[in-house]
Order: C-alpha cells, then structure tokens, then sequence
C-alpha cells in the first residue's frame, strides 16, 4: 500500500487545497499518514507570493529531498517520491523548475490537483483502486472530524492590486454556488466541526460572478439558517465590499463571531492609489466606527504594507498615527516586496529594502504594543472558548475565543489541574475565566459546563 503524506505552507486557501488532495488518497487505497518520514509519497502544497514564500517552498522541497534521500527504500521497494503542487507551480515555468529542482518526481499545476492519483499511480505502479482521479475533489472529507475547518467560498482573484501575484497565479474569480456550500458546510458540521471559516482571495466578491448574483450577506444567511454551525468567521473582506447589508446580516445571526479580518494595506489614498485599491485614511475611519456602532465588542485584523513605491516619511508617519488611532487587536505588517510581472515592480520612487523593513518593524511594534494591550484587557472576564486539542508535552489544553483566527491570534491556554477538566475533549464549547495574558495568549479557568 502507497503511503501518502503532505507538507503544507502559506495561506488558509493552501490548506483547503490540501484538505482537498487528502480526500481524494482517504477516498483511495492509499495510505494517508502524518509524517513525511514514513511516507512513500511527499506531496509539497507551496506558497509563492512573495519572494520570501518563493524561497521559503524551495528551501523545504530541498530539505525533505536531502531527508528522503537518507531513508531506506519502503518496504514496498520503489522509489520514494516527492510531488510538489501550489502556487510556485502556477507562477513559474515547469521545465525552468524541473531543471533547478530535479530531486522533485512530478509538478502539478493547481487546476490539475484533482489528478493527484493518477500521477501517483503514474510514479508507482500501484493503482489507486479509486474512480476519483479527475474529478473535483471537495475539501469536506479531508477536514472531517477537526474542530474547525475552512469553506472556501471562491479561488481566484478579478483585482489588479499592483503589487500582487495572485490574479496570475489562480486565475480569474470563481464562485461556488450557494447550495454547493451549504451543502459542504453541513458536511463539515456532521463530522464534528463546530467552526467554519469563510476565506477566498476577496470574500466580499462572492457570487458576482454567478448568474443570480447572490452575495456574502444572502450566503452568511443561509449558512446560519440552514445549517447547524456554531461558530462562522469572515476573513479576508475587502472593505469597500462591507456594506450596510452585509453588517446588518453579521448583527442578526450571533453565529457569526464579532471579529473581522479586513486588509487595508495602507492609510494614504495617494499610495492606495497606486496599488490600484480604494479608501484612504478618512473613509477607513468612518467604515470602522459603523462596524464598532453595528457590532459591539468587535475584534479587527488587517494587514499593512511599508515601503510601497513613493512611500515618504510623512505616509508611513501618518500609517503610524493611523494604527494608533483605530487600535487594531492584531495586525499583520509586511515590508513591500517588488515581485517580478507586477506593476509595483516598475513604479517608480522605489523604497530601499532597508528602509522598507525598518518600518515594518517600527509599525509592527507599535501594533504589537496595542494588540499586547487588547490581549491583557480581557484578564478577568469569562469568554466562551472553543477546545482545539491537547499539549501532552505541556499537559495543557489549547482552546481559542471568538476574538482569535486560527493558527494566527494566539490561543487560551487551560490547564486540567486547575480544576475538573475531564470533560475536556476537541470541539467542546465551554466559559472559561481568563487569569492572565501572555502577548496574544491567554491562560484560562474552567467555570461553566461545556456544549
């Protein structure tokens, strides 16, 4: 039996893809297994873009090459393989790719993900035993059973930021229908997901590109009415597509965590302009202090950029006051990174790396100061936490709140020995009293009967 294992980087939108893959090998006689070491087959799901995500899926393609080429042969006998999928597959030219990384087997191109069997029955010699190959794969079975999961609502991207690669490398903007994700959702809840997480490359776009044009107002609806989610959480919505409606929809369903994850990028509508995006300082303002009016208690995230082309001392200034001012719970700061084939590339009053990355951490400690702060106030007040899993090396459990995005806001932390936690299990709800704060993460009590 062909063991199957894969190596994951970047974005939330690469976990669903992944998620995807997987279910295709459980659906299949292959094996599905965790660590790459007891793997016959390697499958890297890659990140590039930026030039840092280029570099950072090359370095790991070469260090699980070097780590395969030290272990035995399978029991099997054949080859082990390593198959590299994602986005540095889309961005650059496989025979440019084949000839830098010959340790790899086989590239396979995002479009083509759904033919993850075939190429390894290609690689192998051992048939899949499944009628899968070739068909889309859906992301539901690969995240059965977790207590939170992502639905991506849409691949792809109709923008023309400046600076981005992804329109290029995931193609235009495709919608899943309304009753598709439903359906998928319930899927996930039927497994034993509590939380669901609704990413695309734009999220507010949803559904312009279907022929009854629903939106993410109407599809929020139906998710919370239609299925049994406990917890559903919006990342990645685009601010001029946060409307009235949308916010009227999040305040009638407490489904829907309060807390939002918004890229601004910038507060100068000069340089907003520049990267071909909408708002500016005023306007940001104004659709913050709507959402904190609509939806008391939110938490926000957002995403900034230093050091943009024609960034001056007065903008940066200004996007310092400007994070000062709204006091974000969590920011995420990138220096510009100027990435071949876009037009950022090319405009001109390009920012020296050094003095984009000096930015970056001057705004990122000045968030970092204000998030720590957030974080601290929530020191003595009981909040619903959702149990993710146990750290037998700590002897803790790790559980997040509503105001925390996987993987990325930091965690609460629950000792059992505090009090009577054998109740405890993956995909409990439950109160805890917060006792203290460590940056982003919290330490909690149990004090309330979980659900």
């Amino acid at each position: 039996m062909v063991s199957v294992a894969f190596v994951t980087l970047g974005c939330p939108k690469n976990e669903v893809d992944t998620a995807a893959m997987k279910a295709l090998v459980e659906a299949s006689r292959y094996k599905l297994c965790e660590d790459p070491a007891d793997a016959d087959v390697v499958v890297v799901n890659t990140c590039s873009f930026i030039a840092t995500a280029t570099e950072a899926s090359i370095e790991t393609i070469l260090d699980l090459a070097e780590q395969q080429g030290d272990l035995p042969k399978p029991v099997a006998g054949h080859e082990r393989m390593l198959l590299v999928t994602g986005c540095l597959v889309n961005r650059y030219d496989t025979g440019e790719l084949g000839a830098e990384l010959p340790e790899v087997n086989a590239f396979i191109p995002l479009a083509g993900e759904s033919d993850l069997l075939r190429v390894i029955e290609d690689l192998t010699g051992e048939p899949s035993g499944s009628g899968s190959s070739g068909e889309k794969p859906t992301s539901a079975l690969g995240q059965a059973g977790l207590p939170s999961a992502y639905l991506m609502i849409a691949d792809g991207c109709d923008r023309r930021c400046s600076y981005c690669t992804i329109p290029s490398i995931r193609g235009p903007y495709r919608s899943q229908t309304p009753d598709e994700l439903v359906a998928e959702a319930q899927r996930l809840v039927d497994s034993g997901v509590r939380e669901l997480v609704l990413i695309a490359q734009d999220t507010t776009a949803y559904g312009h590109d279907l022929p009854a044009h629903p939106n993410l107002a109407a599809l929020v609806t139906r998710l919370c009415e239609e299925t049994e989610v406990t917890w559903l959480r919006l990342m990645y919505l685009q601010p001029e597509g946060v409307t009235d409606e949308l916010i009227a929809a999040i305040a009638a369903h407490p489904q829907v965590v309060r807390s939002l994850e918004m890229p601004l990028q910038h507060s100068s509508a000069r340089l907003l302009r520049a990267m071909q995006r909408a708002g500016g300082h005023a306007q940001f303002s104004a659709l913050i202090a709507r959402l904190r009016e609509c939806l008391p208690g939110l938490a926000l995230r957002t995403t900034l950029i230093t050091g943009f082309p024609g960034e001056s001392e007065k903008d940066f200034h200004d996007l310092l006051d400007f994070v000062q001012e709204i006091r974000f719970d969590y920011v995420g700061v990138f220096p510009f990174s100027p990435e071949d084939g876009t037009m950022a590339a090319e405009l001109p009053g390009q920012v020296d790396e050094e003095t984009r990355l000096a930015r970056a951490q001057m705004l990122r400690d000045a968030a970092d100061e204000i998030g720590w702060e957030h974080a601290a106030a929530h020191v003595g007040e009981r909040v619903e936490v959702l149990v993710e899993s146990f750290d037998a090396e700590e002897g803790i459990w790790l559980a997040r709140a509503p105001f925390q995005a996987p993987d990325i806001d930091g965690v609460v932390r629950i000792d059992p020995d505090q009090q009577e936690a054998s109740t405890l299990q993956p995909g409990a709800i439950m109160k805890v009293t917060i006792q203290d704060a460590l940056l982003y993460d919290l330490e909690g009590v149990i004090n309330d009967e979980t659900t």
